[in-house]
């Protein structure tokens, strides 16, 4: 019996790809931040994207959701990340009470329309 006949060889080549795949750009990242200015215009187009990819995520779950938060109704998505989108900008864009407030209108409206 060889490695790759192994129940976890998948498991073990999942975590190296990834491993692999993600770290050279954590290094990269890491030796070039120190030639980058933070206002530069290569930085400006970077910040833009990675914000544009979460905005991108965030819509596609309120919108078209996978799973169990497709039982929760489309107002109530709306409404929990509207909560959680104020609170954020309440505390002085700290993220994770944006994120519990979010969540906590999420899964209270969720209880109280499961309830009803």
């Amino acid at each position: 019996m060889s490695a790759a006949d192994a129940w976890w060889w998948p498991y073990v080549m999942i975590v190296v790809a990834g491993w692999l795949a993600t770290d050279i750009w954590r290094w990269l990242g890491v030796f070039a931040s120190g030639k980058l200015r933070e206002d530069s215009e290569v930085m400006i187009f970077v910040r833009s994207i990675a914000t544009a990819l979460v905005a991108g995520v965030i819509a596609k779950l309120i919108l078209f959701p996978a799973g169990a938060l497709q039982s929760a109704p489309v107002a109530l998505r709306i409404v929990a990340a509207a909560c959680g989108f104020a609170a954020f900008f309440a505390s002085r864009q700290k993220v994770v009470i944006g994120v519990a407030v979010g969540e906590v209108v999420l899964i209270g409206g969720w209880l109280l329309l499961d309830l009803g």
